[in-house]
């Protein structure tokens, strides 16, 4: 490819997302008057989902450059969730992040789960790399309104913060007290400088969860502020692309045991190679023993 092709590329996938980052504003507008209208019963219960279980899968689904290394090179897309779901009982949506969820689309992922599927939700870049978290209250509750829907599938709400958020305690402050405590929520940062234990107090003080996760330049720890545990695995080098070995992940499967955590959620991120696969299901076999 040229480098004017390059660049042609690049500027039509910066139209798609500014174009995309507009029409977040106006579906979050939409939420909010859905959740307003909403009867006061359809409120789902706090922090729903299963209490006291393990939840490992990935970080996402639908990737093309799965099939034919998980998926069927044959199967049409509409049957790769259920290709899924035979493997895993959870699943960490990413496509919300990018795109704010529509009630039609809630609705779908309810039609298409069963048994005891359960869904985690990143939230919207609205909230946490656009407005960065500033007076951003009724956009997490408007966001919220997605467990609302959701019921007993509602796992976590993960809100993931840019690497250019550094650690103050005017900005930890904004971010605990927006969250709602009804929610099971997950704050996974990117710069290190969040790891300190004032952070750890705090988030223990709000029943928020830290999210730990593996990936380039951040500490290789797992963190526990709240009953639950939440690790994301992303590659220790190079991100999406780290294919872990059994003896890596051994060691956060000690992490894990020895956490002492009622509840485990654990997502693989290294799409790349349908590694997050192979991986998640190595997590499962440490950690149960077999």
């Amino acid at each position: 490819m040229s480098t004017d092709e390059r660049e042609k590329r690049q500027a039509r996938r910066e139209e798609r997302r500014r174009k995309q980052r507009e029409a977040n504003v106006e579906r979050a507008a939409k939420m909010h008057e859905v959740r307003i209208d909403a009867p006061a019963e359809e409120a789902a219960i706090a922090n729903g989902g299963p209490e006291g279980k393990v939840h490992i899968g990935c970080s996402g689904w639908y990737y093309w450059h799965w099939q034919g290394l998980f998926y069927p090179a044959d199967a049409p897309r509409n049957q790769w969730f259920s290709f899924y779901e035979r493997e895993f009982k959870t699943v960490e949506l990413n496509a919300p992040f990018y795109a704010w969820p529509t009630v039609a689309t809630v609705k779908t992922w309810l039609r298409q789960a069963t048994g005891d599927f359960i869904y985690t939700i990143k939230v919207c870049e609205l909230i946490t790399h656009i407005r960065r978290f500033e007076d951003c209250g009724e956009l997490i509750k408007d966001f919220g309104y997605v467990a609302d829907m959701l019921g007993e599938r509602m796992g976590c709400f993960l809100f993931q913060l840019p690497p250019s958020i550094r650690y103050s305690a005017d900005t930890l402050h904004v971010i605990l007290r927006q969250l709602d405590p009804c929610r099971r929520n997950v704050v996974e940062f990117r710069h290190k400088s969040w790891w300190n234990d004032e952070v750890f107090r705090q988030f223990e003080a709000a029943g928020a969860i830290f999210g730990s996760c593996s990936g380039p330049r951040l500490p290789d720890e797992l963190v526990k502020t709240a009953d639950d545990i939440y690790v994301r695995f992303h590659g220790t080098t190079r991100w999406y692309r780290h294919d872990y070995s059994e003896a890596e992940l051994a060691v956060w499967a000690d992490r894990i045991k020895s956490s002492g955590a009622r509840t485990i959620w654990a997502y693989f991120n290294n799409d790349r190679d349908a590694n997050a696969i192979k991986n998640a299901k190595m997590l499962s076999r440490l950690l149960s023993g077999t």
